[in-house]
């Protein structure tokens, strides 16, 4: 299989590495180079050196499969995606101001609603949206700060350019894979990173520590911080045990927090009770506490909200936030950055329409076979219509779905996501990918140096999540050869 990137074919789509012409894209001239040298067995040999790290690195996520529980072994392929520094400073310039314009908008819909009554986005979509928590209103997190940690996802159109398709701002994941990924590719090509400028992707642990010690209520002093779990059944389970672990925080469960009567949190330890100053929580908001949400939950902590209404510990990412953690209200987003920053979007929206407007309604329904349907608070590639893809019975049912509940639901066209390089059984083909960094809001704004790359592994699919059989790639963020 020695790779003739000349007979290499990524059809119509844009591949991030070799243009149609075969040749490399700027800056992946020396990793072309490399791979093409590799013979059929050292392909072979560090592909299985990857899948050994990976075993032996006990990397892996949580599928639920009929009600089981299933762990696997992180998908991963050895053909990294690079990007250039110089591209990728514009991005990041865009995405801090992206969550500049979303913590705004978050913080204004809490206190004074200005953007509501200015009709820069409609009052009904936000006051009756399934993420608004009435309790939030009138508290001020510290610096204004709601989405402490933000996953943006991008992805590059057939001409090249990067959207953002959505932005997760309640628990986001992926993060320790995009760690991960990294420690493996230095495993198993470790020559490459003596002819590469790679920019470093493992300060982000020092980098989430920081952002969570900003905003502690208790200055001048050393705050305990935590990580709040469901347990070990969740999927995100081993980045929750890993972060915590890189950060020198204390991993917890809710019950092994408890609320005073003092209104400040404890954690209960062999030695008594510690207080607790931030809580970085990997849990819903209906599930955080029994007193205010869902009553029957145990994941949480009663009294919860009681001792963060007080002012007495940080919560990360802060409830509330998922408000603007909407498919509908991402479509607002650009209006967003122009009202509360006065600046234009440098990174754009993919162009979207709003079922609850009638003629965007009309337009979906009289398309629904060219579009992309998502329903409003949805996740992981899940309760989605492909238009391309589907059956007229699937058609029919979200026609039904979208008549009784259009302001649950969006669309957007089928974009011809990018593809790259990715090694299927004995050959180099193309799949589809996107992109999704994270940005840390505290004192200050972090955005990383790359991000997690989700690779759909399955020819022709545009479904990038784990569930849904994607796996990702090492990002690479590499100076101009």
């Amino acid at each position: 299989m020695t790779i003739d990137w000349q007979a290499y074919r990524a059809d119509d789509l844009w591949d991030e590495l070799v243009t149609p012409a075969g040749q490399p894209r700027p800056g992946a001239g020396r990793l072309l180079k490399a791979l093409a040298e590799l013979s059929d067995d050292e392909i072979r040999e560090r592909k299985t050196a990857a899948e050994l790290a990976i075993r032996a690195m006990g990397i892996t996520f949580t599928v639920y499969d009929d009600g089981a529980h299933i762990d696997r072994e992180w998908p991963f392929d050895i053909v990294p995606r690079l990007i250039l520094k110089r591209e990728w400073d514009d991005v990041a310039r865009g995405l801090k101001q992206r969550v500049r314009a979303l913590n705004a908008f978050i913080d204004d819909v809490y206190h004074h609603r200005r953007a509501l009554r200015d009709g820069v986005v409609p009052v009904d979509y936000v006051l009756k949206s399934r993420e608004y928590r009435s309790r939030c209103a009138g508290i001020s997190p510290p610096h204004g700060v709601w989405a402490h940690v933000c996953g943006s996802d991008l992805v590059r159109d057939v001409d090249g350019k990067l959207y953002v398709l959505e932005d997760n701002l309640r628990v986001p994941s992926g993060v320790s894979y995009m760690l991960e990924n990294r420690a493996v590719m230095k495993r198993v090509f470790p020559e490459l990173f003596e002819h590469y400028v790679i920019h470093p992707v493992d300060d982000y642990p020092a980098r989430l520590a920081a952002m969570l010690r900003s905003i502690s209520p208790r200055e001048g002093r050393s705050p305990r911080i935590v990580v709040l779990t469901p347990g070990i059944y969740n999927s995100a389970y081993f980045e929750h045990a890993y972060l915590a672990q890189e950060m020198a925080a204390d991993l917890v469960e809710g019950p092994d927090l408890v609320v005073g009567d003092d209104d400040c949190v404890y954690m209960k330890t062999i030695d008594g009770l510690v207080r607790v100053d931030v809580i970085y929580r990997r849990i819903d908001d209906l599930f955080l506490d029994p007193k205010v949400f869902k009553p029957e939950s145990m994941l949480g902590v009663p009294g919860l909200m009681r001792a963060w209404q007080a002012g007495n510990v940080a919560l990360a990412n802060a409830p509330g936030c998922g408000v603007a953690d909407d498919k509908v209200i991402y479509t607002y987003v650009p209006d967003m950055i122009r009202y509360f920053l006065g600046e234009e979007p440098i990174l754009a929206n993919v162009p979207s329409y709003r079922c609850s407007e009638k003629d965007h309604r009309d337009y979906v329904l009289d398309n629904l076979e060219n579009l992309v349907v998502k329903p409003a608070n949805e996740s992981g590639g899940y309760g989605m219509l492909i238009g391309p893809q589907s059956t007229r019975r699937q058609r029919d049912e979200f026609t039904r779905s979208i008549r009784a509940n259009p302001r649950n639901y969006m669309a957007q066209p089928m974009l011809r996501l990018s593809a790259a390089p990715t090694l299927a059984g004995n050959a180099m083909e193309p799949r589809h990918l996107d992109l999704r960094p994270f940005i840390l809001s505290g004192k200050d704004v972090y955005v990383t140096t790359g991000g997690l790359t989700r690779v759909a592994l399955r020819k022709g699919s545009t479904v990038v999540n784990s569930s849904q059989g994607g796996g990702s790639k090492d990002t690479w963020v590499v100076e101009l050869e």
